[in-house]
């Protein structure tokens, strides 16, 4: 099962019990592997909020059986350098900075470091050193948020 379509088995569980799916991580080996679910909702998360996830998760996993082998659960939190994976994320975060790696060359450069002026379907656009660079969504490796200070 890729991680789209484990995406898609989980996401209506996590939506029921009031929290987004914003991340999903799964690296699977021999003897051991990792599925890793990022949940956030508008207050934030907290231990407790991991663990019902968590709970809910194992139980549904159990019984679709999508994961071949062993491998551990882990629920977290976004945290401060949250990562940006959907056309949501970008337009909840605009006017904050971010960092991005491309996964080709644009404009002669892979990565980017600055704030978020707009985006669409499409493109986000990324202002740097007072340059508006256009970024393709679907170029995109890692988008981060910068936390103040950093």
């Amino acid at each position: 099962m890729t991680g789209d379509e484990l995406q898609k088995l989980l996401e209506p569980t996590i939506e029921r019990l009031g929290y987004e799916l914003t991340d999903l991580e799964m690296r699977l080996s021999g003897k051991g592997g990792l599925l890793r679910l990022t949940i956030d909702k508008a207050d934030g998360i907290d231990l407790d909020d991991c663990g019902k996830v968590s709970q809910a998760v194992s139980a549904l996993l159990d019984v679709e059986d999508p994961v071949p082998g062993n491998y551990n659960l882990e629920v977290s939190s976004p945290g401060l350098d949250r990562k940006l994976t959907k056309m949501e994320h970008f337009q909840r975060f605009m006017g904050e900075t971010l960092k991005i790696s491309m996964r080709f060359p644009i404009e002669g450069r892979r990565r980017f470091r600055g704030t978020l002026m707009s985006s669409d379907e499409e493109n986000i656009v990324v202002e740097v050193d007072g340059e508006s660079h256009s970024l393709p969504l679907s170029m995109i490796d890692t988008a981060r948020l910068v936390p103040d200070g950093a």
